[in-house]
């Protein structure tokens, strides 16, 4: 059995850790509201773009955007991977990246080319040692996601598709259902899907544009990228947030039993010395 001291000394410990994780947790509430708040404004926005993208995918016209184009053979793939910069969240990060190498290895039984975009730390590192050809990052968002940032590495992905050099884009990140439950999710980004939220695949939809159909067109797919892309991100951050919460409270609620542990250990041990000594002085004293 440990000495009292080291009992002391490992209660001391837990105690140090249990502020540390009861201080993350509080601080994951905070910005976890905040984050929520940021997600939910932008996810009506999200819908509609979407809803209009995918019948637009269906409409009469004499224009056919690149984005609309689905390739006969797929042989390139594009990956953009959503993870958090940091770590202490549970298997959020886990999750999403286990699925998206399960497809990555569907990919390559097909013999179809990866081209990967990270966005966050984590995902960054974890492609790096599978080996997958990264063609741009970005790390560092913070805890508000800005358009800015993510433009520049996804421009990479969609100019690559525009060239030719891959057929179909995906976005792979982590949706936020509840504080309590965060669902990773892989999409289609490009070229645009006719199951997108509330589209409708069986009327040809016809549409009048002004001032011409190449610029409305245009203007519209390349704002849609960048919303679904802004909100992937954004839902990921909720989800992150979410997820350090609930990792957290644990983590300080398990602190809180083992210093009890402890505690009755340490108990049982100054009481075992107790009796140990009163002994040895009862001996002592029946001896003399």
């Amino acid at each position: 059995m440990a000495s009292g001291k080291e009992i002391r000394n490992k209660i001391k410990s837990v105690e140090s850790t249990r502020k540390i994780t009861k201080a993350m947790e509080m601080v994951a509430a905070s910005k976890m509201r905040k984050a929520q708040d940021r997600m939910r404004a932008a996810r009506p926005y999200n819908e509609k773009i979407k809803r209009v993208a995918g019948n637009l995918s269906h409409a009469l016209s004499d224009y056919s955007h690149p984005f609309m184009e689905e390739a006969e053979e797929i042989e390139a793939v594009g990956l953009i991977v959503v993870t958090s910069d940091k770590g202490l969240c549970g298997g959020l990060n886990t999750n999403v990246l286990r699925m998206a190498l399960s497809r990555m290895k569907e990919w390559d039984a097909q013999g179809a080319k990866l081209k990967v975009t990270a966005i966050g730390n984590k995902g960054l590192g974890f492609m790096a040692r599978a080996g997958a050809e990264l063609v741009s990052h970005v790390t560092g968002l913070g805890d508000e996601p800005g358009l800015e940032k993510l433009i520049g590495p996804a421009k990479v992905q969609i100019d690559a598709y525009m060239n030719g050099d891959i057929d179909v884009l995906y976005i792979a990140y982590t949706r936020f259902i509840n504080t309590m439950k965060q669902e990773p999710v892989i999409e289609q980004l490009l070229p645009l899907s006719g199951d997108l939220v509330g589209s409708s695949t069986h009327n040809r939809w016809d549409y009048i544009y002004e001032p011409s159909t190449k610029s409305v067109v245009d203007d519209l797919l390349l704002r849609y990228v960048e919303v679904v892309l802004y909100q992937a991100v954004a839902e990921n951050m909720a989800s992150e947030q979410s997820a350090r919460m609930v990792a957290m409270k644990s983590a300080s609620d398990n602190a809180k039993s083992v210093i009890g542990e402890l505690r009755l250990a340490y108990n049982k041990a100054r009481q075992a010395a107790i009796t140990t000594e009163l002994t040895e002085i009862v001996s002592g004293a029946a001896a003399v």
